[in-house]
Formats: C-alpha cells, sequence, structure tokens
C-alpha cells in the first residue's frame, strides 16, 4: 500500500503534487530571500499597522478574484472543471486530473490556499518595491471595500 492509500484509504489524495507545490514555494521564497540578502538591503524593523492592514485586504481580493472570478476562469481551466455559478460574480470548480494536476486544480481554485502565494508575493514586492505595492495593494483593497458595499446593498434590498 503506498503513501497516499495508507494516508486517505477512502479518497485518493495528491500527496506527491502536494510536495512538488510544497517544494516551488519554499524554494521560490529560499531563491527570494538568497537575492535580498546579496542585494544588501536591510529588512524593515517593522512593518507599519497600516500597510499589515493594506497587505492582508489586497491578498483576500487578489486571492479571492484568481480563484473564484470568472473572468480569471482561464487560468484555472487546465486544472480544473466548472461545477456552476456561485456566489456574485464567482464561479464554483472542482480539481481535476492526478498527481500534480489535481493538486494544483486544488490549490488555484481555493482562495484560503492562494492566500498564501499570494502574500508572500505582496510582500517580497512590498520589501523591494514598498511604494509600488502599496499603489497595487490599495488598488485591490479597494476592490474589496466595493464588494462588501455591493453585498451590503443586495442584503439590504433583499431585506426591504
Amino acid at each position: 500500500m503506498g503513501l497516499s492509500e495508507s494516508y486517505s484509504p477512502h479518497e485518493h489524495k495528491p500527496l506527491g503534487g502536494y510536495a512538488v507545490i510544497t517544494a516551488v514555494f519554499n524554494g521560490a521564497c529560499a531563491a527570494y530571500v538568497a537575492a535580498y540578502r546579496r542585494s544588501g538591503r536591510p529588512l524593515p524593523k517593522r512593518i507599519p499597522p497600516a500597510d499589515v492592514i493594506l497587505l492582508a485586504l489586497g491578498t483576500h481580493k487578489l486571492s479571492r478574484l484568481i480563484a473564484k472570478d470568472r473572468v480569471t476562469s482561464f487560468l484555472r481551466a487546465p486544472f480544473t472543471r466548472y461545477k456552476g455559478d456561485s456566489a456574485a460574480s464567482e464561479v464554483s470548480e472542482e480539481a481535476r486530473g492526478e498527481g500534480l494536476q489535481r493538486a494544483v486544480g486544488q490549490l488555484v481554485s481555493c482562495p484560503y490556499c492562494l492566500a498564501q502565494w499570494v502574500a508572500a508575493a505582496l510582500l517580497a514586492s512590498y520589501l523591494t518595491r514598498p511604494r509600488v505595492t502599496r499603489t497595487v495593494a490599495t488598488l485591490f483593497a479597494i476592490g474589496s471595500g466595493a464588494d462588501f458595499l455591493q453585498q451590503a446593498w443586495s442584503a439590504v434590498e433583499k431585506a426591504a
């Protein structure tokens, strides 16, 4: 019995694919850290709380945009299968295929899973280009705020 079968005997889990994805993420982070250290730039002593909140809001919106938006479904299509419409402007998809294809499908269709990748990219960008990154994060934070207001408006209309 293989590792995947002994780990999850009733449902196949693409553990090898997960291992590849984990290695890619950790490798990319290690490469960034090495490049950053070679650049001689010091790390900030701290990141201002307002920037942390801005990056969190940007991460939230960008993760949902990549994982759930109708318009970005072409990015996920090689790894997922469309199941139907979901929340406003979002789709429901499931991972397809086996091994790495399935693992990537699970990653790209899950905003919670993607958040770590998006957060790492935004933080790396922030450390090298804080002004540009704040601007980009602000764009996505504004979009996130607008989504919240649209949902609130819909709730008020339904209640009326």
